[in-house]
């Protein structure tokens, strides 16, 4: 979000029309989709997931609200794209491997910076922005682990390489970095690349519960402490990611399956918010509970870019 300079009045009246004003300080977001063809199927009066959500938002006058999608020239996320950019929404759900990790190391970087806040949607768990943030994620975790006198000079080393491969029933699907300890207190911290998975999910869609941990967080104000979606995609609990900072609300299914299911990671001065809820298959962005809670987001991201801890 922009910030007007403090200018004279009598200059701001001259120079600054009400209009001008309004439309700096407007929050901008960027609603990214594939667009994949069933969308057209499962959202008639929208076409796509992305334009369903971009609609809503659009009834806010605080946020100036563009889509893309990955068929744009440069995708959608070209590095002015970006820089006009102060909350990213990303649906991304089968074409993960045409988004170079150039492109998600740019996005973790603009994190990073604040000038930038993430939404991951659903499928954009294995999206390559995601799958970056979090090993920055896990890369920072590590560093704030050491020392500040050790940290200054630690050197970090990523290990394997960006994955799509579901993790086995028994699995460790996230692995903790390790320190190697040289001579003169050198430090060499290895961080495996985190593969951003569960051991199980999808089948048919099936009702699910969520429930809000957080009910005074910004982001889930106006939203029932419970409510249910008629049918969704589940997902299971382990989700290889470091740690949240906040789990903000729950999921649930009747066979006993758990997923946190909003969760919220500072990552150098900015956030990223994942959002679990979705299938392409159902109309889940129609529901006005979730359609809410990505309002919120995109309001309390933007007013606090550059303001994470």
């Amino acid at each position: 979000m922009k910030y007007l300079p403090r200018l004279p009045i009598a200059a701001s009246l001259v120079l600054l029309p009400l209009s001008a004003v309004l439309a700096d300080d407007k929050i901008r977001v960027l609603v990214w989709d594939e667009e994949q063809p069933v969308g057209r199927k499962v959202y008639e009066s929208f076409d796509f997931p992305g334009k369903c959500i971009a609609a809503h938002l659009r009834q806010n006058e605080r946020l100036e609200v563009r889509t893309a999608r990955i068929d744009d020239p440069d995708q959608g996320l070209s590095s002015k794209d970006l820089a006009d950019t102060d909350v990213l929404l990303f649906w991304a759900h089968v074409r993960h491997r045409d988004i170079s990790e150039e492109k998600g190391q740019e996005i973790s970087d603009l994190v990073k910076a604040g000038k930038l806040d993430f939404v991951p949607l659903h499928s954009a768990h294995w999206s390559v922005p995601f799958m970056v943030c979090m090993q920055d994620k896990a890369a920072q975790d590590a560093l704030e682990a050491l020392p500040a006198d050790v940290r200054a000079g630690a050197t970090m080393k990523f290990t394997g390489e960006l994955q799509w491969k579901k993790a086995g029933e028994f699995d460790r699907n996230f692995s903790p970095p390790s320190y190697e300890f040289g001579t003169g207190g050198k430090v060499t911290v290895h961080v495996p690349r985190p593969n951003c998975v569960f051991p199980r999910c999808c089948g048919p869609g099936q009702p699910s519960q969520l429930r809000i941990i957080h009910e005074k967080h910004p982001i889930c104000r106006g939203v029932p402490t419970n409510f249910n979606l008629e049918v969704t995609e589940m997902y299971d609990e382990p989700f290889g990611v470091p740690e949240p900072d906040s789990v903000l609300f729950t999921e649930q299914w009747a066979a006993g399956e758990f997923f946190r299911s909003g969760a919220l990671w500072h990552l150098g001065k900015g956030r990223v918010f994942y959002f679990r809820p979705g299938d392409q298959q159902y109309p889940i962005f129609e529901n006005e509970n979730l359609l809410t809670i990505l309002e919120n987001a995109c309001v309390w991201l933007g007013e606090t870019a550059g303001k994470a801890p």
